[in-house]
């Protein structure tokens, strides 16, 4: 095991990557406990005689957080292990699993960090989306007047005014900039403009512009869970931006674990969750791969499948591909799972046999990270062998090596599917 290096700590500010080896870093007392709160890292004592000294390693989560109060404030920056420009490509496809947005290429000058290249592709993306004006819609309003306006709500005039003439309890839809999209594209540029880590003035007032173009739309309390859009015909031009708005503002928020459940809180800075990233990642383009050239309907992070008729335990599998079958009625033909890790173990091969057992099917599909050994696992059963195959992907290739390979994949898959049961 390599030996951790001591770092110092210049303006409470720890710095780890993802999958590298722990560091040292000097913390007080308060600014470990709120290390150890958060839990994006592992952090243990570095030994007797150490003098505050904590060995800190980095889990499957990246981005930049601050932590703690006052003095005590400390600032997590957490690098992904794969180039940033990489990153946003798998990003791309996460962010929306239908509709896909494409990250411009960013400046040298932020490829260096994930925050400010989020931050100045957000930008770009709000700007194009801006550039024809600002998206308007009709806002659903009930409320109390002295005149008509749109319809009278009988029931609630009925209720809570019986007998009296006015005032009206009425409805109407008002054309308004107030909805969600653009309440949703605000929250992101406030948010990215107020946080206190390195964007450069000019992208900082990008980002102010965008907040001063969407004045009118509601400004939700940061903690609060922002209306929910929809992709439509008419807010098309702003989906890439609602796209990478979404990551940015979940990636805002994260659960602190105090032992008596889990609790959503809202943190200052931007966090991605690798494993959640990956997965989306490989079901999003191995379905696409699939539809193309197989037709059905790929099922993405189904939560529909149970492994028992009273539906007690369910099953969570990544990607679930439908076929007609017989009859017509789609059913389950291929299942994949992605593991953000280096290697398939017991317990993936244990997860893959209860989905193939519970669809009928005689392989399933393993995709882990780096390499994996291509001989599939063969688990002997009445009525024929279930074989369960192992994949590999290699993140830090080019994106366009990257898409060709997702491309070869997902047709080997293909190529492999056997007789269901």
């Amino acid at each position: 095991m390599t030996t951790p290096t001591a770092k110092s700590t210049p303006a409470a500010t720890v710095d780890v990557t993802e999958g590298a080896d722990a560091t040292l870093w000097k913390l007080t007392p308060p600014q470990v406990e709120a290390v150890r709160r958060c839990g994006l890292v592992t952090i243990s004592p570095a030994g007797q005689g150490s003098d505050g000294m904590w060995s800190i390693k980095a889990k499957r989560t990246v981005g930049a957080v601050r932590l703690g109060t006052g003095a005590d404030t400390v600032q997590l920056r957490i690098a992904p292990k794969v180039p940033i420009d990489r990153l946003l490509h798998l990003l791309a496809h996460a962010a929306a699993r239908r509709a896909r947005w494409k990250p411009d290429p960013v400046d040298a000058a932020v490829r260096a960090g994930l925050f400010p290249a989020v931050a100045y592709c957000f930008a770009r993306a709000a700007e194009h989306a801006l550039r024809p004006g600002v998206l308007h819609g009709y806002r659903y309003t009930e409320a109390t007047s002295m005149a008509l306006r749109g319809r009278l709500r009988e029931s609630a005039q009925v209720r809570h005014r019986p007998g009296q003439a006015l005032p009206l309890e009425i409805s109407y839809h008002e054309r308004s900039v107030d909805i969600p999209e653009n309440q949703r594209l605000r929250a992101a540029a406030r948010h990215l403009a107020r946080l206190p880590f390195d964007l450069g003035p000019a992208l900082r007032s990008r980002l102010k512009r965008l907040d001063t173009q969407l004045e009118g739309a509601t400004l939700h309390p940061e903690t609060a869970r922002l209306p929910v859009w929809h992709p439509n015909r008419l807010n098309s031009r702003y989906i890439p931006a609602l796209r990478l708005a979404d990551v940015i503002l979940e990636g805002s928020s994260f659960e602190y674990d105090h032992g008596q459940g889990r609790r959503r809180i809202h943190v200052d800075g931007l966090l991605v969750n690798m494993e959640k990233v990956y997965e989306d990642f490989v079901v999003a383009t191995l379905g696409a791969v699939f539809t193309r050239h197989l037709g059905g309907q790929a099922q993405a992070h189904p939560r529909t499948h149970f492994l028992d008729d009273l539906e007690h335990h369910p099953l969570y599998p990544d990607l679930v591909h439908q076929l007609p079958d017989d009859q017509g009625v789609l059913a389950p033909a291929v299942i994949v799972d992605a593991k953000y890790q280096d290697t398939v173990e017991a317990a993936n091969l244990y997860q893959m046999l209860a989905y193939c057992t519970r669809f009928g099917l005689s392989e399933g599909h393993l995709v882990v990270v780096g390499r994996a050994d291509d001989t599939p696992v063969r688990i002997p059963r009445p009525g024929g062998a279930l074989l369960i195959h192992r994949h590999a992907l290699d993140l830090a290739l080019p994106p366009a090596e990257l898409t060709h390979r997702i491309e070869e994949l997902g047709k080997n898959i293909l190529d492999l599917r056997g007789p269901s049961r």
